[in-house]
């Protein structure tokens, strides 16, 4: 069997700057790229913890796609009150579109204020990959005994890409996710850290078209990324996965169970 003709660098490039990026689906990559998942399982235990919530925030929801599958996860069972947050306009409308039929409102709040909810309101709060966990806050609105439950991002995450395009990054960059960090700083917001586990993983992009989505995707890897500044780099990227197979980087991800004192 013959196998099938590479794709032109052009054809690509192009591809992978046309397709919409709204949300956190990732099916798009399919066949294009893959990233190992952690053993924890998260949006799938997330169910497990709706399922036995009365009052849920879910923080930085993106698209509502981990929050929808944790509800199909969760049923029969769900909590009385349930809300999401979201700052980026078109998740907003996203997300709203996707939860409301499960009734779940979608409050739109930029991602660096003060949440507006009241002081202990909630019993659990969930987040998949906040930009940053505003630890007061999750304190401020968690009630007595209440718990966060949440997957971050952890340090030099997918930096074999970073560093490609930007060249070799400080050690500040590639540790500011750190969850020996993060621990003291949900320490000092008098929280109490009950579980924390870590795992790189294995990622691989089969073309460049998939890095391209990537990028424009996940902003904050390659800030200002666009193809025409970039585009020598992409080139090398492109005929380097064709002379030598898929491009590996390495995906970090920390679970955090963190609980609020009853007193």
């Amino acid at each position: 069997m013959t196998p099938p003709t590479p794709r032109a660098f052009d054809d690509l490039v192009a591809e992978g700057a046309s397709v919409p990026t709204e949300g956190w689906d990732f099916s798009w990559f399919e066949g294009r790229a893959t990233e190992a998942r952690p053993s924890w399982e998260y949006a799938r235990s997330m169910g497990g913890r709706l399922a036995g919530a009365g009052a849920v925030l879910d923080v930085q929801t993106g698209g509502g796609e981990v929050l929808d599958f944790a509800l199909g996860a969760a049923a029969p069972g769900r909590p009385a009150l349930l809300v999401a947050t979201e700052g980026w306009p078109p998740n907003v409308a996203k997300a709203t579109e996707l939860l409301r039929p499960r009734g779940v409102p979608v409050v739109a709040s930029p991602d660096d204020v003060p949440f507006p909810f009241a002081d202990g309101a909630f019993d659990l709060v969930v987040s998949r990959h906040p930009v940053v966990p505003h630890w007061s806050e999750i304190a401020r609105v968690l009630a007595p005994g209440g718990t966060y439950f949440a997957q971050h991002v952890g340090p030099a995450s997918v930096f074999e890409v970073v560093e490609f395009f930007l060249g070799p990054q400080p050690e500040e960059n590639r540790n500011g996710r750190h969850p020996d960090r993060e621990r003291a700083d949900a320490e000092a917001a008098g929280l109490e850290v009950v579980d924390l586990r870590a795992e790189r993983l294995r990622m691989e992009f089969h073309d460049v078209g998939a890095v391209v989505h990537f990028l424009r995707k996940v902003v904050w890897m390659v800030p200002g990324f666009t193809v025409e500044a970039y585009r020598d780099r992409l080139r090398e990227m492109h005929e380097r996965i064709q002379a030598e197979g898929p491009f590996v980087a390495h995906s970090a991800r920390h679970l955090f169970e963190v609980q609020k004192p009853r007193q």
